[in-house]
């Protein structure tokens, strides 16, 4: 299936919406998120141009998300295997199915990517761990 094909810019708009409101209100996650991210309209908006750019191949996204996070103090495995769980809860209430597909293994990407970035760059001297598939 073309990326093209795959879903349109509202279904993943849906998508970033449907997930960061399950990571406002985590427990875990929502304070972690709330404390660093001041305009969440501009955040949001954000996410939409990464996502369409990963799935739809829309090029609308420029940023570097990793100097970001390796920046926060305090991330830990759990807090990563939380994300990936919400974000599978979001995919799961959605209608496209290869859209889910799609995103999910993307989301495996990224968090994977994310923690191993910020644990090479918080501990440079020991060796970075897994996380466990979801």
């Amino acid at each position: 299936m073309a990326r093209s094909e795959l879903c349109t810019e509202e279904e993943i708009t849906t998508l970033v919406y449907g997930f960061y409101a399950r990571i406002r209100a985590d427990t875990m996650l929502g304070p972690v998120f709330n404390s660093h991210i001041n305009d969440w309209d501009k955040h949001l908006t954000i996410m939409v141009q990464f996502w369409s750019s990963l799935l739809l191949g829309a090029g609308s996204y420029t940023g570097t998300p990793m100097p970001k996070h390796v920046a926060l103090p305090g991330l830990s495995a759990n807090m990563f295997r939380q994300w990936l769980a919400l974000f599978h809860e979001t995919t799961q209430a959605l209608p496209n199915r290869h859209l889910a597909a799609r995103a999910e293994e993307y989301a495996q990407r990224i968090a994977r990517s994310l923690w191993f970035g910020y644990q090479m760059n918080n501990e440079p001297d020991r060796i970075p761990s897994e996380l466990a598939h979801v």
